[in-house]
């Protein structure tokens, strides 16, 4: 397993989350000429141990006693209809909520076909802030070097949740942008991948576009729709790349990505700008990852974008 050697931080120990030095000179050149960063061991192995467990008590001992169904869909899947945005989705900002594959049903019965902890897609969108060891795993030193290496003043961190990548039915992700669905006016999301078991070709892996963060504008963002049914994708209005951002100007006709295997507590930092994607999980071994955002609060977050703040505002990552 070979993960991109342009993209990887020459940082092989792990540094631990309880220290704040923040990226290298060598990584932050990497982060912004590629717009994405691999750092390997940035967790150390107990606490990958400790998420992990983590997630399986709380797929483990979820009810499906009036559990509605809710699938998340890429939008690529058999129904391309039935796309995220029921009200259990959008009230999930500020909640731990559970979302099924969509292959996790019997095409004929629209029963599960599938024990309750193989079929979810993806827990979230509150982890950092409800539950205690992500909280933790999140709100740290560590992360907040991170930023302040980035240019963050004011971070604020939202939509964490863990993405299961199932066995044999982990559904793909197209291509898309981070800045696409958490829009900022200028755009200033960063994501934080953490994986939590490892991630290579045969369970869907991460792709990247290298450099696309700086030639390919975020022209879309998911929004709620304004009578309330759902979401819907709409044209950018505002800033379409970060504030003082080196722009090239031409972009190309088809993209070339660079797989991204990576081990077991490896950290990805993702550019909202940047193109990446995963294909779907046809091996027997599930993806297991934790996943937050990072956006400036200094920058509009307006009340179209699908995910809300809680009454208290999106978490400070460091004040």
């Amino acid at each position: 397993m070979a993960p991109s050697a342009t993209s990887t931080s020459s940082r092989s120990q792990g540094r631990g989350l309880g220290q704040g030095q923040g990226l290298t000179a060598e990584e932050l050149q990497t982060y912004n000429e590629n717009g994405y960063l691999i750092i390997p061991n940035a967790l150390d192995p107990s606490t990958t141990t400790s998420l992990l467990h983590e997630t399986q008590e709380m797929l483990s001992s979820f009810s499906l006693t009036d559990h509605p169904m809710t699938k998340f869909s890429t939008g690529q899947g058999k129904d391309k209809s039935a796309h995220i945005g029921d009200d259990y989705f959008l009230t999930s900002g500020d909640r731990i909520r559970f979302f099924f594959e969509e292959d996790a049903f019997d095409a004929s019965t629209g029963e599960l076909s599938k024990p309750k902890h193989r079929a979810i897609n993806k827990i979230g969108h509150y982890l950092h802030a409800l539950n205690p060891a992500f909280r933790e795993s999140t709100l740290n030193a560590y992360h907040a070097g991170i930023a302040q290496s980035l240019g963050f003043k004011d971070p604020r961190v939202l939509q964490s949740m863990v993405i299961c990548k199932q066995p044999e039915i982990g559904g793909k992700v197209g291509s898309h942008q981070d800045s696409t669905f958490l829009y900022t006016d200028p755009p200033s999301a960063v994501g934080f991948w953490i994986a939590l078991e490892d991630a290579t070709e045969e369970n869907g892996c991460l792709s990247f576009a290298k450099g696309s963060h700086r030639r390919t504008p975020v022209r879309s963002r998911m929004v709620r729709k304004n009578d309330g049914s759902g979401v819907e994708f709409v044209d950018v209005k505002g800033a379409k790349f970060p504030k003082d951002f080196d722009v090239e100007e031409k972009e190309l006709e088809e993209e070339m990505y660079t797989m991204g295997e990576v081990k077991a507590g490896t950290l990805v930092l993702i550019h909202g700008n940047l193109l990446h994607k995963s294909e779907k999980n046809w091996s027997k071994r599930s993806r297991f990852i934790y996943t937050f955002h990072v956006i400036k609060g200094e920058n509009e977050y307006d009340g179209r974008n699908w995910l809300q703040p809680p009454s208290v505002g999106f978490s400070r990552l460091y004040s």
